[in-house]
């Protein structure tokens, strides 16, 4: 089994909470506006990381990294990117079997067309009322079983 860590939406705040979430990750997936580098560096030091580059990301750093990015995992294809909205593929059609986006802020594990929609909502600073959380995805083969984890009680800044 691959226990794949799900973080987005940090825009420069790493919570030590994000980090006990995300121990024990084989791999770590961030769906960017991440603001600030050394959050990368720091999610590195737990797993290897990959991540895609938010609307909120910008300079040299940020330009480094991709907008969309693909990942077999098992007998898995992951698509990741930040805003949804922008998925220029039809997933079922390209054989992706989840897709890993950020930018709403809201978490939400969903299935459309036999494809698993995974939000790992925002680690950040909060938005509005929304929960702070990280993901998980367990992945067995063809098997994958995602969830969201609530890192910070909703009456916490």
């Amino acid at each position: 089994m691959t226990r794949i860590g799900l973080i987005s939406d940090t825009h420069g705040l790493l919570r030590p909470e994000a980090v006990r979430a995300l121990q024990g990750s084989d791999r770590i997936i961030h769906a960017g506006d991440i603001v600030d580098p050394q959050i990368l560096a720091a999610l590195a030091r737990i797993a290897p990381v990959t991540a895609v580059r938010g609307n909120n990301d910008k300079g040299a750093w940020a330009d480094a990294l991709p907008h969309t990015e693909r990942l077999h995992i098992e007998a898995l294809q992951l698509y990741v990117i930040h805003d949804v909205k922008e998925i220029d593929v039809d997933p079922r059609a390209a054989g992706i079997h989840v897709v890993i986006a950020g930018h709403s802020h809201k978490p939400q594990v969903e299935r459309r067309d036999g494809v698993l929609f995974v939000n790992p909502g925002s680690a950040g600073p909060r938005r509005f009322k929304l929960p702070v959380t990280v993901g998980r995805l367990d992945v067995a083969g063809t098997e994958v079983q995602a969830r969201i984890v609530e890192i910070l009680h909703t009456s916490s800044v």
